[in-house]
């Protein structure tokens, strides 16, 4: 692959489309004042560092994967998602309806939640760090005597802050105390059914669910899902084939990516480092096999 076959989006946005918002992955264009337009770009970032290179196609998987969620979800709760059809976007040309091909969320305007509501199954990543400190996760107390990557005896949820440049963990006191605990109660029945879903889905396929995290939003008075979900963006997957405890397991995501950046002479922050086309073909490979896996099928617009 070459970068010929990646979008990378913000300063190349479509001709007509307002842009209200651009994110590290994802671009979004008012439609008009109850829609928004989501593109998913190529872009990939690491360490809170957007790199100058793109993964190849990840705008079409990631796209691809949080359809099939919201489809597959709608009995647990309502989501933003109209249609991921490039047609049904108004004033875009051939040339652009072809670029944006299997990249576009066509979406209901939602008022975003000003958390994140990350949900844990396994003890890993931050959560392990904690843990080993003082024997909790986000203030939460954990049995002692776990390994890294265990299945807890039971998922938690673990919400954050959006922040700027890094998001800052919130206990359930503290999350209560700045939503509402009203707020906090129907996030939480949603995100912890959300997880059970996706866990038991994703069991099916061999794939154990680490952690992941969910977007909601209110829309007509209601709390809808939003943005993405369970893509490997926001979810840690491991292989059931290649999971063990003791280690951090093999992963479905950016994993290839951090682990190359390490092996360079780099201090983590901007500029980013040129990064090698292998690597990027590598960890490219990695997300198509988790969409092919999840939904069954290859990703429309999905270039070889």
């Amino acid at each position: 692959m070459t970068q010929e076959n990646v979008y990378l989006g913000r300063a190349d946005a479509p001709t007509g489309l307002d842009q209200v918002a651009s994110g590290k992955v994802r671009d979004i264009y008012a439609v008009d004042d109850d829609h928004l337009l989501f593109v998913t770009t190529d872009r990939v970032s690491a360490f809170d560092v957007v790199m100058r290179e793109g993964i190849p196609n990840k705008g079409v998987v990631l796209t691809a994967i949080a359809a099939w969620w919201f489809e597959h979800t709608r009995d647990i709760v309502p989501n933003h998602l109209i249609s991921t059809d490039v047609t049904d976007v108004a004033g875009l040309d051939a040339t652009w309806r072809e670029r944006l091909l299997g990249r576009v969320m066509l979406v209901k305007r939602a008022k975003p939640d000003p958390v994140e509501w990350v949900v844990r199954g396994h003890i890993a990543g931050s959560g392990w760090k904690e843990y080993q400190a003082k024997g909790t996760v986000c203030g939460i107390p954990l049995p002692e005597g776990l390994a890294l990557a265990q299945e807890l005896p039971e998922p938690i949820l673990t919400p954050t802050t959006k922040e700027e440049e890094h998001d800052r963990p919130l206990t359930p006191d503290e999350a209560r105390a700045f939503i509402g605990a009203d707020h906090y109660a129907e996030g939480e029945r949603i995100s912890l059914a959300l997880f059970a879903r996706g866990t038991e889905v994703l069991r099916g396929l061999g794939i154990r669910l680490a952690d992941t995290k969910f977007e909601l939003g209110t829309y007509d008075g209601k709390l809808i899902l939003i943005d993405e979900a369970l893509t490997p963006d926001s979810s840690r997957f491991w292989a059931e084939s290649e999971y063990k405890t003791g280690i951090s397991p093999p992963s479905f995501d950016k994993q290839i990516l951090r682990d190359y950046l390490e092996t360079l002479d780099w201090n983590k922050e901007y500029p980013a480092p040129d990064l090698d086309p292998a690597v990027l073909d590598r960890v490219a490979e990695r997300y198509l096999e988790i969409c092919e896996r999840i939904t069954g099928s290859t990703p429309v617009g999905l270039v070889r």
